[in-house]
């Protein structure tokens, strides 16, 4: 069943230019023109996201938001504002917990890519909660198609962390989460445009500040589906560097949870032995040179040289063919 996606607006014509931007989309899309009936739907129906404007009779949008946070948590809200109403987007996002805000008049395109993402995230929160393997594995498989250059990144990047893991002597229990964590830690990305994901060539300076939101994305993700704090500190910490000098944070050395540090490792490994938009993949051995080049700066020395001894017992013939 489609998710229901709840637009509110006190303009007939805003309404109608959406009715007809979605009327082909696998949403069902419902309407309202003010608060007091937004909030009769939300009583009445499961919303995944509501996109309100502010600026309108009765209600106004940031208040309509904090109100429907009350009834309905999980629901993902949107504030569409004109520019001249953004002090009211940053307080639907720090008081209401709004997801994203939107300027109007809007780009087409950018709006629904947005809708849809935020449908995915809404999607992702409550399928996690008490998700089994399966479901875990195939929700962080859906967030990749986002980003057609990782395509099993995830389930790789488990593969390397539980080798770590293996070799340190950890027990199941962590492991498990350390697995889950993997698997997820990119889902912050599901905030993040294709076009950034997808973009060949080096990004902005722009795109990369977006670029380096995910992990806090991501973070908010598994803290609103009840995850562990092994999860949440692999997706919030996994860009931390050993230097001090990563995101979103800044924290170094052993303050970055030692699960982090294990898939940061994974993650850059599985990066560049893999083909992506900004550089050509290396071999196993190429690669090896390029993760001891980063101990100390970027990446823990002792997890560094524990992963490199399990490549080399592991992986023997793809590294000295």
């Amino acid at each position: 069943m489609a998710e229901k996606v709840l637009f509110v607006d006190d303009e007939e014509d805003v309404l109608d230019s959406l009715r007809r931007l979605f009327v082909e989309k696998n949403m069902d899309v419902l309407f309202a023109s003010n608060g007091a009936e937004a909030i009769e739907i939300v009583r009445h129906n499961h919303i995944a996201v509501v996109v309100s404007d502010n600026l309108m009779p009765g209600i106004n949008g940031v208040d309509l938001l904090c109100m429907i946070s009350e009834i309905s948590p999980d629901t993902i809200k949107i504030l569409m504002t004109i520019y001249i109403d953004l002090e009211a987007a940053v307080d639907a996002l720090n008081r209401c917990g709004a997801y994203k805000f939107f300027i109007k008049p809007w780009n087409n395109n950018e709006l629904v890519e947005e809708i849809e993402g935020a449908v995915l995230r809404h999607r992702t929160i409550t399928s996690l909660r008490d998700a089994d393997e399966a479901t875990m594995l195939s929700i962080a498989e859906t967030i990749e198609l986002k980003d057609h250059y990782t395509r099993g990144h995830c389930e790789r990047v488990a593969q390397y962390s539980l080798m770590i893991a293996d070799e340190i002597d950890l027990g199941d229990g962590i492991k498990k989460e350390i697995k889950y964590g993997s698997w997820l830690h990119d889902c912050g990305k599901i905030g993040v445009p294709k076009t950034i994901l997808n973009k060949k060539g080096p990004l902005s300076a722009e795109e990369f500040e977006i670029i380096k939101k995910h992990p806090v994305w991501g973070a908010d993700v598994v803290r609103q589906a009840s995850l562990t704090e092994t999860v949440f500190n692999i997706i919030f910490s996994h860009h931390e560097k050993y230097g001090g000098n990563g995101y979103p944070s800044g924290t170094s050395g052993e303050d970055i949870p030692l699960e982090a540090r294990i898939v940061a490792i994974a993650d850059i490994f599985d990066a560049v032995t893999s083909d992506r938009p900004y550089n050509a993949r290396r071999s196993f051995r190429g690669a090896m040179d390029i993760i001891s080049s980063l101990k100390r700066r970027d990446l823990d020395p002792y997890l560094v040289d524990v992963f490199l001894e399990a490549l080399r017992k592991r992986y023997r013939k793809k590294i000295y063919r």
